[in-house]
């Protein structure tokens, strides 16, 4: 009779466990990281961003873009990155630019906009976000 009592109680602690779990899962937020290396590119990924946002609805998380490589002085160009930085604000999409390249191809940091994180090193940052369960993307 114990061990019957033993096992039922067993069975209940794992299906309660794996309720509490499920449950967990459905409240996480979808987030989202994309690296690129050429800023036309920003135009599709904001409207790819746009499209989850609406579509993800209270499920939609952060949406991070990772600048990278060696156009990436494109970024200081204001006739190129002004329709995209106002753009991204609107969605609450995260532009970030990749410290390394901006060294590598001698790119002044103070001219990267305001409105852009600077990061040591666009890769490990995409790969360290990947690992929080960012789903992610290389274009």
């Amino acid at each position: 009779m114990k061990s019957i009592i033993y096992s039922i109680i067993f069975l209940v602690t794992i299906l309660a466990g794996n309720v509490a779990q499920a449950q967990q899962q459905t409240d996480e937020k979808h987030n989202y990281v994309v690296l690129t290396r050429k800023v036309p590119q920003l135009q599709p990924i904001l409207i790819t961003a746009e499209n989850l946002k609406e579509e993800d609805a209270a499920k939609f998380g952060e949406f991070q873009v990772i600048i990278c490589g060696q156009n990436i002085g494109d970024i200081t160009d204001e006739a190129k990155m002004n329709q995209f930085l106002k753009k991204a604000e609107e969605l609450g999409v995260k532009l970030v630019a990749c410290g390394f390249s901006l060294n590598k191809f001698n790119v002044d940091k103070k001219q990267v906009p305001k409105q852009m994180k600077v990061v040591e090193n666009g890769i490990l940052y995409n790969f360290q976000l990947q690992k929080k369960g960012y789903k992610s993307i290389s274009l």
